[in-house]
């Protein structure tokens, strides 16, 4: 009987990277509090952090669905 991964390796290259996108996505969600509560910061509230972030998320989750469908070689 032969091992055989599920995967190719250009699907787990894919993942990899994909994983990679996510977390530079959450990466870019991150910070922008204040040390002091009840001190407002607006910095939470840009353009990085309620546009750019979700959208590379949504593009690593992209990613690994197209890693995950695509047949191996």
């Amino acid at each position: 009987m032969k091992n055989e991964f599920v995967f190719g390796k250009k699907n787990y290259v894919l993942m990899i990277a994909g994983l990679v996108i996510i977390a530079v996505g959450y990466m870019l969600m991150a910070g922008g509090g204040s040390d002091d509560p009840s001190v407002f910061n607006p910095d939470i509230f840009g353009t990085q952090r309620i546009i750019i972030a979700p959208i590379v998320v949504l593009l690593g989750f992209i990613v690994e669905l197209w890693a995950i469908m695509s047949k191996p070689e």
